[in-house]
Formats: C-alpha cells, structure tokens, sequence
C-alpha cells in the first residue's frame, strides 16, 4: 500500500457513521500485589490483596474502542446493560467519547451487565498472570421487549450508515442481543441495502446467520466447512472462496501466526502474512482489532487487500500490550505498514 492510499482511506473515517450491534461487557481488572499476600485468619485460605481496579468497556466494547482509535465520525452501540454498578460502570466508560452515540444503548432492569473479572498478580519486571476470571453473564433468553427495543434502533438509524458490525459474544443462544430475531433484522436491512457493508462475528460460529460479510477465526471455519483447523493455505482458501460465492459476500479468516486470509464473491482471494513477532504478546482482543479495522476499511473504499493490510498491522499492534485489552490508532497502523 502506498502512503497516497494509505491516506486516502484512512482521511475517510472521520466522516463514517457506523452501528455497532452487539454484546457490550465490563472489563473489569484487578491488579495484586504478591508483595501483599496475606492469610485469611477467618478461612486460613491466601488473600489477595488489590492495590487498583481499573475497568474498561469489553466485548463489543473492545470494537467499540478500536473504531474510537481510528478516528470514526460516529459510532452508535445498540446493546443492552443492567441496572447495576458495572452497567454504571460501561455506560460511563463508553460515553467519554464524543465520537460515541449513546442513544441506541439501553439500560433495563430486565438483564445484568455483562462482565468478565479479570484478577491479575502483577510481579515486577514480568508480564501479568492472570487468575481464575470472575464472570457474570444472562443465562435466559432475551426478553422479547428487549429484543422489539433493539431492533428499532437498529431500524431508526439504518439509513444514516456507512457500515454496521455485529459481534455475538454469548455462549448460549438467544440470551444476549443478537438473537434469531436480530438476525432476521440484520438480514432484512442487507435487502434494503445491498450495499451496505456488514460484517458478523460469533463465538459460537456463523452457522444460521444471514448471508452478511463473515469474519471468524480457523477454528469457526472448521466449525462450518469440517476442514481441519490447521489445514493448508491452499484448502482454507478454496473454502473461503466457496463460502465467499455462496453467500455473496467477503469472507475473511485470521489464523493467528498466519496472518489473515480474505475471500471476495468474485473469487479473488488474498492472503497477507502476520507481522513478525518480537518479545511477549497477549492476544486478547486482537480479533476484535480486526473486526473493527476491516469494517472501517471497507466502509472507507478499501480493497479486499488493503482492508486485510490494515487489519493486520492493527492486530500485530494490539497484541504487544500486555495486561489489557488494546487497540491501535492510525498514526500507529501508518509506522508498521509505511516505516
């Protein structure tokens, strides 16, 4: 990519205007001093002691973040959040950037906050360990009011967008905000507006979803299509370029030291290799990277190719911030792809 184009896509973002639908979670951190380990008098069990709490939003939050780094005009989070200190804790959090708009993020008594609680012993001059996590998560499905809310959000703002992402964060079906009914929301929209890019991503797969722009990882892949997750380039592409054709629709891979694969409806196929690797990576968060990456790209006019560069750059950044959940910003992707 030259620094004329380069430029040419990313001076585009300011003026994007993109929905984020998804499960948005606090992150919530503890950093222990070992220096302060105690023994409960009470239980005779360690105590941890924690010296700071920091927290951030997670989930779709993590992509929430990234598009915020990148310099998005607008990005507008449908989601739901619990009327509890962490739901406090997210709302807060996200509505510190002007860039962010609030008004399709609802709170309900109905749900909790998602959260993941993430003790970490923090020993000097080394990476952080993380503990056993402290999770709270809905474990009944979605109320149908909750539901009918969302997706009129999602419908009030359809017409104003450049893009719109949506991240299925949950491990059981239905109990978080891209349920069946939203994908048949989602798939609706891809009707009225075929051009429109929108680009999905599951934890649990893609299986069943609308014929939209797929991201996932190898193993999602393997979960689809039945080929090996550690199966050669040549397989992973003919299968991502069959997917990409039925669907009608890119199809992107990442494969962790591999770098990331993408297919278009055309059959173009194109791979770009991982950045080199140097010193300790902490990987949380770097699919998230992507997703919003290639979803700004693409927004943006970016190639097949020139998506996948950005988002690649994007992941090799995030991966080399130890302890948290990390994003990474034009000025930072532009030293990496244009040194």
């Amino acid at each position: 990519m030259t620094p004329a184009r380069f430029a040419e896509i990313t001076d585009r973002y300011a003026s994007l205007r993109l929905a984020l639908v998804g499960d948005f979670c606090l992150d919530r951190y503890l950093e222990i001093d070992p220096a302060r380990a105690e023994t409960s008098i009470e239980t005779g069990l360690p105590v941890h002691n924690v010296v700071r709490v920091r927290s951030q939003p997670g989930g779709a939050g993590t992509i929430l973040n990234n598009l915020v780094a990148l310099g998005v005009g607008h990005v507008i989070p449908i989601g739901f959040y619990g009327e509890d200190g962490e739901g406090y804790e997210l709302q807060a959090s996200m509505a510190k950037s002007p860039r962010v708009w609030m008004m399709c993020f609802r709170r309900t008594p109905l749900r909790r906050t998602f959260t993941y609680c993430k003790p970490l012993v923090l020993h000097p001059g080394q990476p952080p360990v993380e503990l056993n996590r402290l999770d709270s998560k809905n474990w009944t499905p979605t109320p149908a009011l909750i539901e009918g809310t969302l997706m009129a959000s999602l419908e009030s703002v359809a017409r104003e967008l450049q893009a719109v992402v949506v991240l299925d964060q949950v491990d059981i079906p239905d109990t978080g905000v891209v349920t069946h009914r939203m994908l048949q929301a989602l798939d609706q929209l891809r009707r009225v507006r075929p051009e429109l890019p929108i680009v999905g991503d599951s934890r649990r797969g893609l299986r069943g979803w609308p014929p939209i722009i797929f991201k996932m990882n190898a193993a999602e892949l393997s979960a689809l299509t039945s080929l090996p997750a550690d199966a050669e380039l040549r397989l992973i592409s003919e299968a991502a370029c069959a997917l990409a054709k039925q669907n009608g629709s890119e199809v992107f891979i990442t494969l962790s030291e591999r770098g990331i694969l993408g297919a278009a409806p055309n059959g173009e196929v194109e791979h770009v290799p991982c950045h080199p690797l140097r010193g300790p990576i902490d990987i949380v968060g770097a699919g998230d990277s992507v997703t919003a990456n290639l979803t700004a790209a693409l927004a943006a006019g970016a190639t097949l190719r020139e998506a996948i560069e950005l988002a690649n750059a994007a992941a090799s950044i995030v991966i080399r911030q130890l302890g948290t959940t990390g994003t990474a910003s034009v000025p930072q992707i532009r030293e990496l792809l244009l040194p």
